[in-house]
């Protein structure tokens, strides 16, 4: 509470004086005081400069302490050099608190830190709050207060706090285009004093503001952060600047605070939620958001659009964030068509086509009739609508993208951030703000399936005795592979290929096998092998009920010590086969550090591809290791590129995992697919 009091006097004071003040437009000292007057100020303003009478219509005193009484607030506009004795003024007037907008000081060098170190120790020793120096100033609309410049006066729910007065006073003209407005705005300067810090716990605890967004280059009371970031309970959005090596020397430079490493920045900002953009547009895109939308009870999003081709932008961004845009139920479809033209889709999305731009209320209709089954409207104005404002409801989980709309698009997004409803400009800004609401969520599990490894598609799967074989054909080299349909069978492949051994399912309607439970490792018996035969068909009978088994395979344990890759082929009916590339084993599906090359292609394309992956250093030999045997492994892709040329009924191919020895490659799993 100690520090909200004295705050206050910078937010919300009862009265001002402007150290510096001119009567020369074009100066800060005038502009800034046109501001103050022209905000709309319900206090006293007391401009302040020795050699003037009155300016712009108000009386000017000489010196601070003239004034009828102790401002509350000093916004300081002189020379650097003058500031500690300014300060020193302020203090013995009684004044709680001073912007230093004027700049020189430790942005400038030695000299400059000396002078602000003066000033703040001054500063200290009276109890005068400090913003600056070297700042764009505040402006507080709620307060009717605009010490700062450009004058801007719309009233809102984001705070803006920015360490650089130019990026902080974009993204205010930004809500004051979009008419959304801010409840405030701080350029911190060099923060001799108050801090982001300081401005987090303040305005968590303002009841203007919804949202603290945060242009941020570096972080002045490391402990203090994070203990305001673990108390804060208002959404927080930051743009840490200063990410690259360069970056984060021209941050230094600029704030003079070290920028810190930005994987220790990661680290913070998901451990204290902290929203984190990566431009800004994006800092004000998901301030906006968390402003002024609420969170929908879920991720399914039905999107309706006037055009196909923004729908299909927004869904491709919807599906990649983890929204799902499932199809309307049968019974919704019949209710959308029997008041839509029989060229409009009702499926995901609802297209309305040109129909909208005539009869705007279908958006409407359509959102009364779907919101049993979705819990978001993505509601897509691809065209020059008259009226949209009126179908979107502030308070509902409607996600507003107007696009394409010229004149009336910016006409119609007025109206809409009149009653509070935000619009994006672009299909992709739209969802990625939405995400933000989902975006700490716990990780989600996969959609139950019954049959999760049984074949969905009209591919087959090849078995793997013909899989094998066909590798071997091509001289790639692949383990064994020997068809067992007993565990009598089982028993003699093994003995024949000689123990430990690998026990594989064999079946058209299990691909990924371990799932299933359809592996069985390092067999050293004969009734280990027995054994694992039966397990084998328990297990897969329960994880794919139904699947059709005709046995299993029998290989030879894997050689110890590669480095575990995958390597596959797909094709695309315009392009024809691509090839696959990147770590393997368990860990494909999970980290998906794949990379992809159209076929035929050469040595260096496969080079190429093998060196962009981020596991390349495991191949190429870490730490002291020996690098892993990178000519054996083109090898493989070159005849696995012959292969799929010459056999154009395989549509994919799953070699997984591959290992990589110092010497020599061994393909231990693999699956065809054919047309």
């Amino acid at each position: 509470m100690e520090l909200l009091r004295t705050m206050d006097a910078i937010f919300r004071p009862r009265s001002v004086a402007l150290i510096g003040a001119s009567g020369t437009p074009g100066k800060l000292g005038h502009d800034v005081l046109y501001n103050l007057i022209h905000a709309g100020f319900e206090g006293p303003i007391y401009p302040i400069n020795p050699k003037a009478e009155e300016l712009l219509g108000l009386k000017v005193y000489k010196d601070i302490g003239s004034t009828p009484e102790p401002a509350d607030l000093a916004v300081v506009l002189i020379p650097a050099r003058m500031v500690p004795a300014a300060i020193q003024q302020c203090g013995e007037a009684g004044v709680k608190a001073a912007i230093v907008v004027t700049g020189g000081f430790s942005e400038a060098g030695e000299e400059g830190e000396k002078l602000q170190e003066e000033m703040a120790r001054i500063a200290r020793q009276y109890g005068i709050r400090i913003i600056g120096p070297n700042c764009r100033g505040v402006n507080s609309p709620y307060a009717r207060l605009c010490a700062s410049w450009p004058l801007l006066t719309n009233r809102g729910g984001m705070a803006f706090v920015a360490q650089s007065g130019t990026v902080g006073a974009a993204l205010m003209d930004w809500a004051s285009e979009d008419n959304l407005g801010v409840s405030v705005f701080v350029s911190l300067g060099n923060r001799a004093d108050v801090d982001e810090s300081d401005c987090i716990r303040y305005f968590n605890e303002d009841p203007n503001t919804k949202v603290i967004a945060l242009y941020m280059e570096g972080v002045k009371r490391p402990d203090a952060f994070l203990d305001v970031l673990s108390k804060v309970t208002k959404p927080v959005v930051i743009l840490k600047a200063g990410r690259t090596a360069w970056g984060r020397k021209a941050a230094e430079s600029h704030t003079k605070s070290m920028a810190g490493s930005d994987a220790i920045y990661d680290a913070i900002f998901r451990k204290y939620k902290v929203h984190r953009a990566d431009t800004l547009e994006e800092l004000y895109d998901f301030a906006k958001a968390l402003a002024y939308m609420k969170k929908p009870p879920g991720k399914r999003l039905l999107t309706i659009s006037s055009s196909g081709g923004i729908a299909i932008l927004a869904i491709d961004q919807a599906e990649n964030l983890g929204f799902k845009v499932p199809v309307p139920s049968a019974s919704l479809q019949e209710r959308l068509r029997s008041f839509l033209s029989d060229h409009c889709g009702v499926s995901n999305p609802v297209d309305l086509t040109g129909d909208a731009i005539t009869d705007p209320s279908l958006y409407a209709r359509v959102m009364k009739e779907a919101r049993s089954e979705f819990d978001a409207m993505v509601l897509l104005f691809g065209d020059p609508i008259h009226g949209a404002s009126d179908m979107v409801t502030p308070g509902e989980s409607e996600l507003v993208i107007f696009c394409g709309g010229a004149d009336v698009e910016r006409e119609e997004t007025a109206l809409m951030h009149q009653k509070g409803v935000p619009a994006f400009p672009t299909p992709e800004r739209g969802i990625k703000a939405l995400y933000q609401f989902f975006r700490f969520d716990e990780t989600e599990e996969g959609p139950a399936e019954t049959a999760p490894h049984a074949a969905t598609t009209p591919l087959r799967l090849m078995s793997p005795v013909d899989a094998v074989a066909l590798l071997k054909e091509y001289g790639i080299p692949a383990v064994e592979a020997l068809s067992a349909s007993s565990a009598d069978d089982a028993v003699g492949r093994a003995n024949e290929l000689g123990l430990p051994v690998v026990l594989k399912v064999d079946s058209p309607d299990v691909s990924h096998k371990s799932d299933a439970g359809g592996v069985q490792l390092n067999l050293t018996s004969d009734d280990a092998v027995r054994r694992g035969y039966e397990e084998i068909f328990s297990s897969v009978a329960a994880h794919v009920p139904g699947a059709a088994i005709d046995g299993v395979t029998v290989s030879p344990m894997a050689r110890p010590g590669g480095t575990e890759v995958i390597v596959g082929v797909i094709s695309d009916p315009q392009y024809g086969s691509s090839l696959m590339f990147g770590l393997g084993g368990i860990f494909t599906e999970i980290y998906k550090d794949v990379r992809f090359c159209l076929l035929p292609a050469g040595e260096e394309e496969f080079l190429r591809m093998m060196k962009d992956i981020k596991g390349y250093p495991l191949l190429a030999g870490v730490r002291g290791q020996k690098p892993k045997d990178r000519k054996a492994l083109i090898a493989l892709m070159k005849a696995l590129s012959r292969l799929v040329s010459d056999h154009p009924e395989i549509d994919q191919i799953d070699l997984n995992p591959v290992l990589v020895y110092d010497q020599g490659v061994s393909v231990v799993d693999y699956r065809f697919y054919t047309k």
